[in-house]
């Protein structure tokens, strides 16, 4: 039996084994990894950049610019606000300090239970239609405090 150690490493060791040698192969290979585990673990990165021939800031780099890519583990099911400006202009910055305080976590944070994950995002392509959120696969449009915490409930 594999400790929970060893787990990530083989994700990580097969999916550089995989994409080492694919023109462009960072991110399907960054893809796997945060499919196989939920996350891209801080520790791996090392492995990461060997493997691909790049350096450990250019892995980091990649991690860090795209927000779908999670360096710690994530909640069930992740939440993210609009931070766009049409967004900004109706009343998000309100939706982002209430979902803050509503759970407990700033961006990047998962609550105590593991349930939600905050994030924010530049754009759910509904500017017409904000405040926007994302909880899990689906767009919400009209956002405010009320309709965030019903929409809570049903997750």
């Amino acid at each position: 039996m594999q400790s929970s150690n060893e787990i990530p490493a083989s994700v990580v060791s097969a999916a550089v084994k995989k994409y080492s040698r694919v023109p462009g192969g960072l991110m399907p290979l960054l893809q796997e990894i945060q499919a196989g585990l939920g996350h891209i673990p801080q520790e791996s990165v090392g492995d990461i950049a060997r493997g691909m021939g790049l350096s450990r800031a250019e892995v980091h780099g990649v991690i860090s610019f795209y927000h779908d890519f999670h360096d710690q583990p994530t909640g069930c099911t992740t939440i993210q606000l609009c931070r766009a400006e049409a967004c900004q202009a109706v009343g998000s910055r309100q939706l982002e300090a209430h979902a803050k305080r509503r759970l407990g976590i700033d961006y990047g944070g998962t609550t105590a239970d593991g349930r939600f994950s905050l994030d924010r995002v530049f754009c759910l392509g509904n500017c017409a239609c904000g405040p926007s959120v994302r909880i899990g696969d689906e767009v919400f449009a009209r956002v405010d405090a009320d309709r965030f915490d019903r929409l809570l409930e049903d997750y």
